[in-house]
């Protein structure tokens, strides 16, 4: 289909958007997933009780993606090999933020050196709360022995243990802006105030869910148009995107990944240009008791490093 990007939403649906053939890069790194996403974190194990290792260092380290979003489609995943002056290993991989301080901690019993092994970061921490946005870096090192952790094996050894992790990704996909003083939270409407931030973009633009959840509501409202509403995870927010130029894939009861697509910026229901309609609703949630909250800062802060 020339002059359009066709972008793969669940299995079988395409979203065919005006546009250049060339591909669109998704909002840091959470890519423009087409499929089922990515496994489930890696199990954090246990000490070994007796641990033994040998003088370790590192034949390779690569962490990918260089960014990440808590509940995304894409986990930090690190692919390591060791050596070591004995053939098996007791070893532990820890997660450090910027100050050094471990946030988590992964235990493996008789790693073999010389043999590439995985282990992948779901983003919580040792006490299973989500981990804070920031720059993170992966430490190999024995278990339990007062032995320094491991190196590169070699001055030109090539070694990737850093990345970015973030809890949301910005919603729109595209170049965009915050409109004038009538598009904020607040603004005076006729018989009520706004309850949200309008985020002016081209129709067709992909819209990505900040954070990822459980789907509320995806239907049709004449004021709304198109709108999806999502209970966000391991937050007390929960998200809604108006205005969208066709009905979302996403269907109710649905688990949605943070920076998956859920649908294409229009300007459907009560609506006189293209933009996103976006509201956060305080716990316990969306027309359940809880009340909207201004959502432009959490906007430009994600929008900051997205």
């Amino acid at each position: 289909m020339a002059g359009k990007i066709c972008i793969a939403v669940g299995l079988v649906l395409l979203l065919c958007l005006p546009g250049s053939a060339a591909a669109t890069t998704a909002t840091g790194g959470a890519g423009t997933p087409g499929a089922a996403p990515s496994a489930k974190g890696s199990p954090a194990g246990t000490p070994s009780p007796a641990p033994s290792a040998g003088v370790l260092s590192l034949l390779a380290a690569k962490t990918t993606p260089r960014k990440s979003f808590y509940f995304g489609y894409r986990y930090p995943l690190l692919s390591y090999t060791i050596g070591s002056s004995q053939p098996l290993n007791d070893i532990q991989i820890d997660v450090l933020d910027t100050a050094g301080a471990v946030v988590k901690t992964f235990y493996r019993e008789d790693v073999a050196a010389d043999v590439e092994n995985k282990v992948r970061w779901d983003g919580t921490t040792n006490e299973g709360r989500p981990a804070r946005n920031g720059r993170y870096s992966f430490r190999i090192s024995p278990q339990g022995i007062a032995a320094p952790a491991a190196r590169k094996a070699t001055s030109s050894t090539a070694l990737s243990l850093g990345f970015a992790f973030y809890g949301y990704a910005f919603p729109i996909m595209g170049a965009h802006n915050y409109g004038s003083g009538g598009s904020g939270f607040g603004a005076a409407r006729s018989g009520h105030t706004h309850q949200g931030q309008d985020v002016m973009s081209a129709c067709g633009v992909p819209l990505l869910a900040a954070r990822g959840g459980t789907v509320q509501v995806s239907t049709w409202d004449d004021a709304a148009g198109n709108y999806v509403v999502i209970d966000g995870k391991g937050t007390e927010y929960d998200f809604m995107y108006a205005h969208m130029a066709e009905p979302s894939p996403l269907r109710v009861g649905e688990t949605v990944r943070t920076g998956q697509p859920i649908g294409v910026v229009g300007t459907t229901g009560s609506s006189s240009a293209c933009h996103l309609h976006f509201e956060m609703w305080s716990a316990p949630g969306w027309y359940e008791g809880g009340s909207p909250i201004d959502p432009l800062g959490y906007l430009q802060k994600w929008d900051a490093y997205s």
